[in-house]
């Protein structure tokens, strides 16, 4: 008696979840409408003010003397004595000359102010598709404010090239030539001590090498300490179910040696942070894009974070030098401003690719993205390559496709005996549920064992999800006809249409539940899943849609093959 009744609460079971799964899936979407279309909040949650003025109390008038690994600037080492940061406090500074430099990848400008980078402008990434306006990474506006500023400082008592220091330039403008290499100086000189700071720019390249040339001409010995440091008035926003992309991580984040952690100013554990890195890295990431600072190989950095409202300010601070009277001195660090590329990311520092942020499915994503990277070398077509990664895709898990696809193609066939069966015993569950038992073991049939497969490769759909979001890689990217953004939704539901289409045609091939109500609703449920996938991504729906393709074909010719076999038998 007890097994019967076993298979039955079995199969009611995977009903519960499947109707569990939706319930979970409608209510998502319904608490993230609400987020994106509740009732603004007042003014003073939503104005962007300028830099907090908690940070800008933290800046010291003068110097101490600093640790063996001294604690970042401004909080503790980078302003010279009797200087503040005119960036981060309120009182206004005296307006600096500019060096404007063209690349084939950026427009920039470099205030001799400290030699900080100021409105970095991607020249080949737009905001908006078709739109003249270009993606702005730095920024010294007050109402936004986003800066990355480096410098060199020491010991109070003497002066350092620090962010407020005054930097001079031997030209106004500097254009990238023929050799595909741009180098920009800037020197500063006090009391016999002649520093250069380099900012070198390579062809179709988002790294940028900063060099420290340090000649001391006095007769005291000279120690300094090289430090970069990236703030940012970034108010939080909530993520839109209509822009996926909005709900990306923007904030400090940092390569500890070992791990990416992202330092989330909401998080206490991070308001006031401090470690020291060997072979680490500081971020300030936004989807696809990313200002960083990668200090050199094998030295101990101390890193450090403050939070002050919508502010935050993250800073790496390295060891000590000392330059002896008439010596030379020559410290580097590498700069990354610019898009998530992977293999930029990669060539600047292999640890850099985990700002493509996929998340806990990682171990999925990374080799999905590698395959598609893979065939666009080949087609030069980003949907091209996730159609091609699709059918990829479907053939390595074809065995587990064929094993889902037969087990629902027999309980196909036995659907008119099955609801022969359940006629006759309507009114009796117990030889009902022995009845169905019998059929199955008879017909070599477990009900369950079709789910099973798909519940496998649910992890692969997520982790293609998180590709297809956060790789910059697909950003604006066409595919053809009217689908010229793969990032973007299908400006005309065009896709989200074909999807519901292939819903309805695959519920037509598999088993329909024996309840006439689940029956419906699972008929109805491919219009649902394309209503929540219309403002998705058409790439992901592109992909979703190729997969519905594949495996009708492939259902149509399991219960080909089973009818076939069925009709034989009998």
């Amino acid at each position: 008696m007890a097994r019967p009744r076993l298979l039955t609460d079995m199969t009611n079971q995977l009903r519960y979840f499947v109707w569990l799964g939706l319930a979970l899936l409608l209510w998502f979407n319904y608490t993230t409408w609400t987020t994106d279309f509740a009732t603004a909040p007042t003014a003073a949650h939503t104005q962007q003010a300028p830099a907090p003025a908690s940070l800008a109390a933290n800046i010291p008038q003068t110097q101490g003397a600093p640790a063996a690994h001294p604690a970042p600037a401004p909080p503790a080492t980078a302003t010279p004595a009797g200087a503040t940061n005119a960036k981060l406090v309120a009182a206004p500074a005296p307006a600096m000359a500019t060096v404007q430099v063209h690349t084939d990848v950026y427009d920039l400008q470099i205030s001799t102010e400290g030699g900080t980078l100021e409105h970095v402008r991607l020249l080949k990434y737009a905001k908006a598709k078709g739109k003249p306006e270009r993606v702005v990474l730095e920024n010294p506006t007050p109402a936004s404010e986003y800066l990355l500023q480096t410098g060199l400082t020491g010991p109070a008592g003497s002066a350092y090239p620090t962010q407020t220091a005054a930097f001079t330039a031997p030209q106004q403008e500097y254009r990238m030539g023929p050799s595909g290499v741009l180098s920009v100086p800037l020197t500063w000189t006090a009391n016999g001590i002649t520093v250069t700071k380099t900012f070198i720019f390579r062809k179709g390249s988002y790294r940028i090498r900063l060099q420290y040339a340090i000649h001391n001409g006095s007769a005291q010995p000279w120690t300094v300490t090289q430090y970069a440091q990236l703030f940012r008035n970034d108010p939080r926003t909530s993520g839109s179910y209509f822009d996926p992309g909005s709900k990306a991580y923007h904030g400090p984040a940092i390569w500890n040696g070992h791990e990416y952690v992202k330092l989330d100013p909401a998080s206490s554990d991070y308001q006031h942070y401090t470690r020291t890195v060997t072979d680490g890295w500081i971020a300030v990431p936004q989807h696809d894009f990313v200002s960083a600072v990668v200090p050199p190989k094998g030295a101990a950095y101390r890193f450090s974070s403050k939070v002050s409202g919508t502010g935050y300010l993250l800073a790496a601070s390295g060891p000590e030098h000392t330059v002896a009277p008439g010596a030379v001195l020559t410290l580097g660090q590498t700069l990354f401003v610019g898009p998530t590329l992977h293999a930029q990311l990669d060539r600047t520092d292999p640890t850099l690719t985990y700002l493509d942020d996929y998340g806990k499915l990682t171990i999925l994503a990374r080799p999905l993205f590698w395959m598609l990277s893979e065939v666009h070398k080949l087609t030069g077509n980003w949907g091209v390559a996730i159609i091609v990664v699709t059918i990829l895709l479907k053939l390595l898990f074809y065995p587990l496709s064929e094993t889902s696809g037969r087990s629902m193609a027999k309980m196909k066939a036995l659907g008119p005996r099955i609801k022969n069966i359940q006629e006759t015993y309507k009114d009796d569950k117990e030889q009902l549920g022995r009845a169905m038992m019998e059929l199955y073991k008879r017909e070599k049939v477990n009900p369950v064992s079709g789910c099973l497969p798909m519940l496998l490769q649910f992890p692969v759909f997520i982790a293609f999800y998180w590709v297809l979001l956060y790789s910059v890689e697909l950003r604006q990217a066409p595919f053809m006809f009217w689908i010229q953004d793969l990032s973007a939704r299908d400006p005309y539901f065009i896709l989200p249409a074909i999807m519901a289409l292939t819903g309805v045609l695959q519920y037509k091939l598999n088993p329909a539940p024996p309840d006439p109500v689940q029956a419906k609703m699972f008929m109805f449920m491919p219009l649902v899943m394309a209503g929540l996938f219309a403002f998705f991504p058409s790439g992901l729906v592109l992909y979703y849609v190729v997969n519905s393709l594949l495996s009708i074909l492939q259902q149509w010719n399991i219960n080909r093959r089973i009818g076939a076999a069925t009709a034989t038998r009998t």
